[in-house]
């Protein structure tokens, strides 16, 4: 009885020797996420530069857990930030506060903000944690310009392009 129970523990461990190994060598290896899976938060820009982020102000009272905090101030023709009238000049998510629910996306009425697939977040000290404008700001594409930049007089007087084919 005790060989035959030997022989089939041995078996398993040799089965299990031989199946693919589920864990990841990370961080060598990340792992892939799913299509639905909210990361790290990332402010988006138009392709001429600039901030689709009108300083609204709606993703931080949507966020259930405050971690949002958003100040805007005036754009004017001579350093533009964003399409419409103002700009969020300053834009912080505390990160330790946030539980990634996506309200601040679904409230958001220019898509600026998206919670991407980034789940590298870890700090040393709490304010490392205070994600700013400046680190959430995606880059600038090619051919864009970054911001602020100097626009013709009356060029942007909507917070919203319009749309070239609403259908």
């Amino acid at each position: 009885m005790f060989a035959v129970d030997l022989a089939r523990g041995m078996w398993t461990t040799l089965r299990s020797m031989l199946e693919r190994p589920v864990t990841y060598q990370y961080p060598e290896v990340k792992r892939p996420v799913r299509e639905r899976f909210r990361g790290r938060h990332a402010l988006k820009r138009y392709e001429n530069g600039l901030e689709k982020c009108i300083g609204c102000a709606l993703c931080a009272a949507a966020c259930p857990a405050d971690a949002i905090f958003v100040e805007a101030s005036e754009n004017n023709d001579a350093a533009r930030y964003s399409p419409g009238e103002r700009y969020a000049s300053t834009y912080e998510i505390n990160m330790l506060r946030c539980i990634f629910c996506g309200y601040c996306e679904d409230a958001c009425p220019t898509e600026a903000i998206v919670l991407e697939h980034n789940y590298e977040l870890s700090f040393t000290q709490r304010r490392q944690a205070l994600y700013t404008r400046e680190m959430l700001l995606d880059s600038v594409a090619a051919g864009g310009q970054p911001t602020p930049m100097a626009v013709p007089p009356g060029a942007f007087n909507r917070a919203i392009p319009e749309m070239k084919n609403p259908d």
